[in-house]
């Protein structure tokens, strides 16, 4: 590990945050919407006004929703249309994943994407941690040639991962970056440099601040409390709507 330079990568949901990521040296961020539900794929707007504003390594999230990473052929398009314009806006790379129903990597959409992508870095996000298999989802991950995966080591955090990325760092053999992420802070990350043995790491570096508005109204919440699991979806049903639209509308009957 002596005289190797490391590479932070930071996750960042603003153009703001982008910019205080390479004002702290960062040399990369991944752009996120929605870093509170897991991160969502960024605006057009915000791409281009984060690439505008910085000059270090741009990666931009590609993921349509929030949950599992089981995908409708819809959010499929919409995910290869989200590359077309990350690639237009200037990005450096894009961060993906896609599974089977099984949990494994679906590595003919992955590789689909990956194509569409070129020459874009492709970074395999932390889909990787739901999988059955890690080791296994490594080889996929190496035959379709990514670049770089994102893994907490299949824990809640890198830490307690380390061991499981040590040893796909060990296996990856410099065939592709192994970037732990989760949990990683300036108590930890010594410690989990030195047990992993990898060259670059992933982590948000957020701390809370109070915002600007002199007017508040504390008893309301743009946003539900209700918590989902990452296999839970909480979208609109259209019996729902057609139901509350009946309701409505029985409203203006004499």
């Amino acid at each position: 590990m002596a005289g190797q330079k490391l590479v932070a990568e930071i996750c960042v949901d603003s153009a703001h945050a982008a910019i205080a990521a390479e004002q702290g040296g960062a040399q990369r961020v991944e752009l996120c919407d929605s870093l509170i539900e897991g991160g969502t794929t960024p605006s057009a707007g915000m791409i281009a006004l984060t690439r505008a504003h910085i000059s270090i390594g741009l990666h931009v999230l590609i993921r349509p929703r929030r949950g599992d990473f089981l995908y409708s052929d819809l959010e499929f398009d919409i995910m290869k249309h989200d590359i077309e314009v990350a690639k237009k806006l200037g990005a450096d790379g894009v961060v993906l994943g896609i599974l089977k129903a099984d949990g494994n990597i679906d590595t003919a959409r992955t590789g689909e994407l990956m194509t569409l992508a070129y020459p874009l870095s492709i970074t395999f996000h932390r889909a990787f941690d739901l999988t059955p298999d890690p080791f296994r989802a490594l080889d996929d991950l190496l035959q379709l040639k990514a670049d770089r995966l994102l893994t907490s080591g299949q824990q809640p955090t890198a830490l307690a991962g380390a061991q499981l990325i040590s040893e796909l760092v060990k296996k990856a053999n410099d065939r592709i970056i192994i970037m732990p992420g989760a949990g990683i802070n300036e108590q930890n990350v010594q410690q989990l440099i030195t047990q992993t043995g990898a060259g670059e790491y992933h982590t948000s570096a957020r701390s809370r601040t109070d915002g600007d508005m002199l007017f508040r109204r504390n008893d309301l919440f743009m946003a539900s409390a209700t918590p989902l699991s990452e296999y839970e979806h909480f979208a609109a049903d259209a019996a729902k709507v057609s139901a509350i639209r009946a309701a409505a509308e029985a409203a203006l009957q004499p």
